[in-house]
């Protein structure tokens, strides 16, 4: 959004303070609520134990909702012993048979995804928002680029920001007219400026809130530069009340990926903060494999601290005393700087030791 001057007039929260408020299940969006991450599994659904130990994997890494696909009756079922056994809020993701939504609406999803331009006639969809209303669950209408009405794509001539928001609004009205407004909203497109576009445009016409993501975004290197740029665009403009890091990889990234954007933003506190140099002719110590080992370590620690690994004595004692915690290196050895203050100079070998050490007993510190 921009005022009459062009200037930028969305920071941080305008859009996202005054969404409406959505509970799935212990947990609420919108509002003004915290920014949550999603992810989804890809074990068959049907495999009760495969899939509850991913979500195990994804709850510890800080996935706050999970969203499994329900094809069949045997997925709709499963669903609720996989409930039995997660902490987080569960979503069902529906494609084509408004039978699967109905099932895993019945078998204790929190909320489901759908789709009703796929799902087929009138009365399915209103078959799908009856069990739904029932039972207070959410329905998020998700549109993608990739399967935007042919009327549409005629109307605009492709494929489109303003195509894209005006069938997700279209679906919405669709359920609204059926006495239903529980509902959030997600477009996404692997179309980096075509998403932040139909974000921008949406934003100014719902009061949803709203799922963000860059669909098929890719592998874990090409798909982490694609999602940060796109969403921390979005995000940054203060759009966006849940948010999901579509990779080609374990979904354990995806959250690990998500939580480091959100924190980036200042969407997110808690976490160690790890920054290192990029390294240069300067550098005489292993600071790549440092860096790596120290990022590793850092993880395990429930601290909302920075801590700096530089690899020289140029820049390095000054941009650690920048940090809480910091290593300084030299030639073979180096200077451990916390809250600013150099506090003794260690070798190499001892770098590591040294930080764990510090981040062992930083609780009775601070």
């Amino acid at each position: 959004m921009r005022d009459t001057h062009g200037q930028d007039t969305y920071r941080q929260d305008t859009y996202r303070q005054h969404t409406k408020i959505i509970r799935i299940g212990d947990r609420v969006i919108g509002g003004g609520n915290p920014v949550l991450v999603q992810s989804m599994t890809n074990t068959p659904t049907e495999d009760v134990a495969a899939t509850v130990e991913q979500i195990h994997r994804l709850e510890e890494a800080g996935c706050e909702i999970i969203r499994c696909t329900v094809p069949d009756m045997e997925a709709a079922k499963a669903l609720r012993e996989i409930k039995k056994q997660i902490r987080i809020p569960l979503v069902a993701d529906i494609h084509f048979d408004y039978k699967m939504a109905v099932a895993a609406i019945e078998n204790g999803a929190d909320k489901i995804r759908i789709n009703p331009g796929n799902i087929g006639s009138r009365e399915k969809v209103q078959e799908v928002v009856r069990a739904a209303k029932e039972r207070g669950i959410p329905i998020r209408v998700g549109v993608n680029s990739g399967s935007l009405e042919k009327p549409l794509i005629e109307k605009y001539g492709g494929v489109t920001a303003e195509g894209i928001v005006e069938s997700a609004l279209d679906k919405a009205a669709l359920i609204e007219d059926m006495g239903y407004d529980n509902l959030v909203i997600s477009i996404k497109s692997s179309n980096v400026p075509m998403c932040i576009r139909a974000h921008e445009i949406l934003a100014e016409r719902t009061a949803y809130p709203l799922h963000v993501g860059i669909t098929e975004s890719g592998t874990v290197w090409s798909g982490n530069i694609k999602s940060g740029v796109g969403l921390g665009v979005i995000l940054y403009q203060g759009i966006g009340d849940t948010i999901r890091v579509s990779l080609s990889g374990d979904p354990v990234e995806e959250v690990k990926s998500a939580k480091l954007i959100l924190r980036t933003l200042g969407l997110r506190k808690g976490g160690i903060e790890v920054v290192s140099c990029p390294t240069c002719g300067r550098t005489k110590i292993d600071l790549i494999g440092l860096a790596s080992k120290v990022e590793t370590l850092a993880a395990a620690y429930p601290l909302s601290i920075k801590v700096a690994v530089m690899g020289c004595v140029v820049n390095g004692p000054g941009e650690a005393r920048e940090a809480d915690l910091g290593i300084a290196g030299g030639i073979g050895e180096g200077l451990l700087i916390k809250k600013g203050e150099v506090i003794r100079k260690i070798p190499e070998a001892e770098f590591l030791s040294a930080l764990k050490y510090e981040l062992d007993n930083w609780s009775e510190e601070v």
